[in-house]
């Protein structure tokens, strides 16, 4: 959901009477997220488009079908002139109402593997904008276009000596980030608690480790010494300004490999490790293997993080030199004016623009 939240801010900045409604899945956790923006949020009800039983398949398409007909409902209530999405399983019923309504469709594409459902979606789209080149070949050629992944502006704002000062660290010490995410990467978490004796002697840590695993988290954090606790950063979540610090202030990161780490990491030319979620397909595995080749990142199986976390982190750190080096090929893999360039090929889309509906990212 958060590349279309950028966008939307890019869409208000490129119009200054620009109207935007975000259209998300009425039980999902991106209603919570919305509120926290000055952005509209409508629900309707939906589901994937697979099943594990045919039971749970056939209760999927019934709650897209009913979330087909909400959105109906709510585009003869509020006209659209764009509706921009991520192609998600949430965003079937949206775009499939705008397409049987005539208003036009911008499918957004973050990850490096297509979907079932953005697959479905990119027939009926008007346009397809994908992150990174090598997504292009699974789309028409007539509307496929790179775009790449909208990143928050203060992610670009912040420097790193505000950023040390926002958080409260050290400028003395090295410092590891520990992501998590908004939910939580449990065996990541757990991984990382586990080393913190060797690492706070001669680091700082920043660990978000995600609502779930909080709990537990912050108990092993009590159970550290003084002297350990003064270089240990705990945070159920960071949101805007000092979720931009926390990646400001890094030296390296340990974190999943979603498409917002393939981009957000690059901003600010931040070296990372990344553990791919085994059990969500190929797209997090893909995405690890992107930035490895690239060498902005090394990669760990989540099997092996046990063994292996400990010494690929430290000899990292330790490693100026090859800390620079990935930096700089992180860097190198920033696009700055996605936003700004998905906003203006919604504007044209619309043509003229008077209202736009957002739909999850899913």
């Amino acid at each position: 959901m958060y590349p279309l939240l950028v966008v939307a801010k890019a869409l208000e900045e490129e119009c200054s009477d620009v109207d935007i409604l975000y259209v998300g899945h009425a039980k999902g956790l991106e209603a919570s997220i919305v509120a926290r923006t000055d952005l509209p949020f409508h629900g309707v009800d939906a589901g994937p488009i697979r099943g594990t039983t045919p039971l749970s398949l056939a209760k999927s398409l019934r709650r897209l079908w009913r979330g087909f007909w909400q959105a109906r409902a709510l585009l003869s209530e509020w006209p659209a002139d764009v509706i921009a999405t991520t192609g998600s399983y949430v965003s079937a019923p949206v775009a499939l109402a705008a397409w049987r309504a005539r208003v036009p469709v911008l499918v957004y594409l973050p990850d490096l593997a297509p979907g079932l459902a953005v697959r479905l979606q990119a027939r009926f789209a008007d346009q397809v904008a994908v992150s990174f080149e090598e997504v292009c070949q699974h789309f028409p050629p007539d509307k496929v276009w790179v775009s790449g992944y909208p990143v928050r502006s203060e992610i670009w704002q912040t420097s790193r000596a505000s950023a040390i000062e926002i958080l409260g660290l050290s400028p003395e010490r090295k410092t590891l980030l520990g992501f998590g995410g908004s939910r939580g990467a449990r065996s990541v978490n757990r991984a990382l608690v586990d080393i913190l004796p060797d690492l706070l002697d001669d680091y700082q840590v920043i660990h978000i480790t995600g609502q779930l695993d909080w709990p537990e988290v912050s108990e092993r954090q009590a159970a550290l010494g003084p002297e350990a606790q003064r270089w240990y950063h705990a945070y159920p979540y960071l949101h805007g300004e000092q979720l931009a610090a926390a990646l400001a202030a890094s030296d390296l990161a340990v974190a999943r490999a979603g498409a917002s780490t393939m981009a957000e990491f690059p901003a600010v030319g931040l070296p990372s490790v990344l553990v791919p979620y085994p059990h969500s397909g190929p797209h997090q595995q893909l995405n690890a293997d992107y930035m490895v080749s690239r060498g902005a990142a090394v990669s760990i199986d989540d099997a092996g993080l046990p063994e292996q976390l400990k010494p690929t982190v430290l000899r990292l750190l330790s490693d100026e030199r090859t800390l620079q080096e990935m930096s700089t090929r992180a860097r190198a893999l920033a696009r700055p004016d996605a936003a700004r360039e998905l906003a203006k090929a919604l504007v044209r889309l619309a043509s003229p623009l008077g209202e736009v509906a957002y739909d999850t990212a899913g």
